[in-house]
């Protein structure tokens, strides 16, 4: 008997070994985003989900959340939440349309002369930035919890949002504002006429993509050589390898279908761009150790003389100029500023942040498992419509989703 559990204690030692240094929550939720677009595929009708149209759709639909998660698992991993996320968007896309349009119908806004749509966009921000300074000062050197700021936020930027907007829409925009959340890189494959290729795929997009795996591959086998070097804990080479290549193929596949259908939306590129930035930031900067040192251990941060009340104050400046994005997103997108816009979607944010692995607590996630989370309910909520599922049960599914993930994260804590 003595001689069988040994043998069972030395086969899950070997398992252990094996799966050492294996972030089983962050590859959790990758092959679950795996899994539901294989299930999607295989039961909406004629495959309708991989399509390249409903690839396409699904960046864009999604692009405005997934800005949103990427400041949000900033600050939850703070130890913070925001709720206003959603009412400062709606609010910065009326400034936007105020902006760039200022239709003669809004009194009141007659003495301020309609700017390049490149500089509405640069001033809408700098308001957003300018929320996440009023948000933050109460937060950090007041000492309110960020709950009850941005609960207040989240009312009081929604009334701001209606005020701005006379309870009324603004638009349309100037096609190149509209750009940002319907555009296409070389939609018009200018790229192919000039080399003569076939018009049936866009060149563009197909370079784009393959660039992009050919950066993803630089950056992961750089991370993994700096930790060696530092004898850390790495992922078992085989497990390593074939994450990274199933990856490669998704990007590959997706940037494939993408070319057939308009291209590369200009909303990924911006995506894109800030995921690769944030991503820089929360790991190689110390503005991203002291966020996780934070949200680890308070006290602790405090002893090591980490300025926390700066810490809070520009991650709410942050959070406010993302929302503010998000908001240009959203106006872009739907063509016009609308005061009920961005309802709902600071629920969304937070959810992409705890389903792609962040910790209730604190400490603990990252911009790329936010991502992932984003996409999980994207794909979610595409599948279900393209299946005709009812809105009722739509919401049930979403919310046991966020339960059981957040539910996880806590087992997973206890077992440690």
């Amino acid at each position: 008997m003595s001689a069988f559990i040994e043998r069972s204690k030395g086969f899950f030692d070997s398992i252990g070994d094996r799966l050492q240094g294996v972030n089983l929550r962050q590859n959790g939720i990758f092959l679950a985003l795996i899994a539901l677009v294989l299930f999607f595929a295989a039961t909406t009708p004629n495959a309708a989900s991989i399509t390249p149209t409903n690839f396409s759709n699904l960046v864009v639909q999604n692009g405005y959340i997934l800005v949103l998660a990427i400041g949000m698992v900033m600050v939850i991993i703070a130890g913070h939440i925001d709720l206003s996320v959603g009412s400062v968007a709606a609010f910065i896309g009326g400034v936007a349309g105020i902006l760039t349009v200022r239709p003669l119908e809004q009194d009141g806004w007659d003495w301020l002369p309609a700017l390049p749509w490149w500089a509405g966009i640069i001033g809408a921000i700098l308001v957003g930035a300018i929320v996440g300074v009023w948000q933050g000062f109460w937060v950090a050197y007041v000492g309110i919890p960020a709950f009850i700021v941005t609960l207040a936020g989240m009312l009081l930027f929604r009334g701001m949002a209606l005020l701005t907007l006379q309870n009324s829409n603004i638009g349309p925009f100037p096609d190149e504002f509209r750009a940002i959340g319907n555009g296409f890189l070389d939609k018009e494959k200018n790229f192919n006429a000039l080399i003569g290729f076939p018009i049936d795929y866009n060149l563009t997009a197909l370079v784009v993509t393959a660039l992009g795996v050919v950066v993803l591959w630089i950056a992961v086998l750089r991370q993994r050589s700096g930790k060696i070097k530092y004898g850390q804990i790495v992922e078992p080479r085989t497990w390593f390898y074939i994450k990274n290549i199933i990856l490669s193929a998704m990007v590959l596949y997706v940037g494939f279908q993408l070319s057939q259908a308009n291209g590369i939306p200009i909303t990924l590129i911006v995506l894109a761009v800030l995921i690769g930035a944030y991503t820089v930031v929360m790991n190689r900067t110390p503005f991203g150790r002291y966020i996780y040192a934070i949200g680890g251990n308070l006290h602790a941060a405090v002893l090591s003389g980490i300025d926390v009340r700066k810490v809070n104050f520009w991650l709410f400046v942050n959070m406010g100029a993302l929302a503010a994005l998000s908001g240009v997103l959203i106006a872009a997108r739907m063509n016009s500023a609308v005061p009920k816009a961005g309802d709902g979607f600071e629920l969304d944010a937070i959810s992409s942040v705890f389903i792609g692995g962040a910790a209730v607590q604190g400490g603990v996630g990252t911009v790329t498992g936010s991502m992932i989370g984003g996409l999980i309910q994207g794909v979610l909520a595409n599948g279900m419509n393209l299946n005709s599922v009812g809105i009722d049960i739509q919401m049930t599914i979403k919310g046991l989703v966020l339960l059981l993930a957040v539910a996880f994260d806590v087992w997973s804590k206890r077992r440690k």
